[in-house]
């Protein structure tokens, strides 16, 4: 058990303007005792990495509903691993169907969580998986 909360970057990639989800999300997995950063709507794959290197987050959490997912998710993925982050876990929610769930975990992905996931289950999974890096 790290000696702090787990800390989770949430973000919005891409031109998706829909962020009910993630503010939820956020809230709850604050409620669950993470440390959430929520970095907002409309960010890029370098924006999400210099949050993560910023806050230097455990888990990275991707909230995507646009369909760009197969973009933008192994751009941030790559960007992660040259910045010797390799280590911190991501994770994709929202809209992404089941063929593209194997590409984005090849890309480095450890979880997909879809419409109708509880903030119990993405909280357990991430004190399951992530790490607290040192």
């Amino acid at each position: 058990m790290p000696d702090r909360p787990l800390k989770v970057l949430i973000a919005k990639p891409g031109l998706d303007g829909h962020d009910r989800g993630a503010k939820v999300l956020a809230r709850g997995l604050r409620d669950e005792g993470f440390e959430v950063v929520y970095t907002g709507l409309r960010q890029t794959p370098d924006m999400v990495l210099s949050a993560a290197l910023q806050e230097d987050v455990d888990v990275v959490g991707l909230s995507i509903l646009s369909g760009a997912h197969m973009t933008l998710v192994p751009k941030v993925t790559r960007l992660l691993r040259e910045h010797d982050m390799a280590d911190v876990l991501v994770v994709v929610g929202g809209i992404i169907p089941d063929d593209d769930v194997p590409t984005l975990k090849a890309e480095g992905v450890a979880a997909v969580f879809g419409p109708g996931t509880t903030i119990g289950e993405v909280a357990a999974f991430l004190r399951s998986n992530a790490r607290a890096r040192v």
